[in-house]
């Protein structure tokens, strides 16, 4: 089963989306490519990389191993794109895709809550062969609920692990952390000039929109509760009303994004990861 199942619906309509300032940024790297402005975004999920950037290009591979993630995603992108503009879904992990046909090249990668998925070895070793000489991987992540740190977020995640286990899910596994930072995972690939770029962002969320975030992710997917689906529920709302009583639920994150491409390593300073 998939570490996602059921999750594809809550995440279409419950994840946040890329932050503004990264978007302008992203679109500013697209404006710089060749004329031929290839994306590939790895680990799409429903698309909301793609989404944001759809206007900037005219080829879009878009990765996901999770079926019903694809589903959307083309349900999200196909009525976006320009005439002229090509999209090419592929139901597969981000390290088992191959050139599209002889001669592609990718000339921006994008990788948005999904790196700590991945094989990063294996995955930087096969974009070397294929990503355009000026290309660029762009590593983007800002956390989860159940790595932010609050009352409202502590309390939720106790109430996660009463019911679930102390450990995190990764749908029917134990997740598998990732401690080494992301920049030095690239500074050791051939992208070894990388470039950090932090936004500070704050976000308000209501009890529904949690509750339909959770069932969005791998943590707190719906099937996970089994028969105790609706008591968890019961009390995640009461648990969020309370808190929302006292003020607004906020969320506040970092949005990284690591931009990195070849040629002798920066100086930039090691960045920590930001699982989803």
């Amino acid at each position: 089963m998939s570490m996602f199942a059921g999750a594809a619906r809550y995440y279409r309509q419950y994840r946040p989306g890329i932050p503004a300032e990264a978007v302008r940024l992203l679109r500013s790297e697209a404006g710089r490519l060749a004329p031929a402005r290839r994306l590939l975004d790895l680990g799409t999920g429903t698309g909301q990389v793609p989404a944001a950037l759809h206007g900037h290009l005219r080829e879009i591979d878009a990765v996901e191993p999770d079926a019903h993630m694809v589903a959307q995603a083309d349900m999200t992108l196909r009525p976006l794109l320009a005439e002229d503009a090509t999209l090419r879904l592929h139901n597969q992990r981000a390290e088992s895709f191959g050139p599209p046909y002889p001669g592609w090249r990718a000339d921006l990668v994008t990788i948005c809550r999904a790196f700590h998925w991945m094989d990063q070895p294996t995955l930087l070793t096969a974009l070397d062969s294929y990503v355009a000489d000026t290309g660029v991987v762009a590593v983007m992540g800002d956390g989860s609920l159940w790595t932010a740190r609050s009352p409202w977020t502590d309390a939720l995640r106790e109430l996660i692990q009463r019911h679930l286990g102390k450990q995190r899910r990764a749908g029917d596994q134990t997740f598998a952390h990732h401690n080494r930072p992301y920049a030095e995972v690239l500074a050791d690939s051939t992208f070894s000039r990388v470039r950090e770029v932090l936004i500070p962002l704050q976000r308000v969320w209501t009890p529904e929109e949690v509750i339909g975030y959770l069932y969005s992710t791998s943590f707190a997917a719906r099937h996970l509760f089994g028969e105790r689906i609706e008591e968890f529920e019961a009390a995640a709302t009461d648990l969020l009303e309370e808190f929302a009583r006292g003020g607004p639920l906020l969320e506040h994150v970092e949005f990284q994004v690591l931009l990195a491409r070849r040629g002798p390593s920066a100086s930039t300073p090691p960045a920590s990861p930001r699982n989803a």
